[in-house]
């Protein structure tokens, strides 16, 4: 069976990597039974690095909206080029609160 592929970053999952599900509509915003997407850890810090729970919830609740956020666009050519497994702090300022 292959590995699962990350939706945001088109890259494919081992199951030793650092994983973790995402909601769409964040929890705090009615999301708690939504539909979730599973993601690499390092995919899904960066989300929430750059946007907070009501950007989410306004603006970005499909992957297609994410990927299309200049920030997670840059972040995705820059990870599209690293080995699947692979996980970091995520760089750069956090977004304001």
């Amino acid at each position: 069976m292959s590995d699962p592929v990350c939706p945001l970053c088109d890259r494919p999952i081992p199951p030793d990597a650092r994983q973790s599900h995402h909601h769409l509509i964040p929890r705090l915003k009615g999301g708690k039974h939504g539909p979730t997407v599973l993601l690499h850890q390092i995919c899904h810090n960066e989300i929430h690095a750059t946007l907070s729970e009501a950007e989410l919830a306004r603006d970005y609740a499909t992957v297609e909206a994410l990927r299309a956020h200049p920030r997670l666009a840059k972040f995705i050519r820059w990870i599209a080029k690293r080995p699947p497994g692979f996980h970091s702090k995520t760089p750069g300022p956090r977004r304001k609160r």
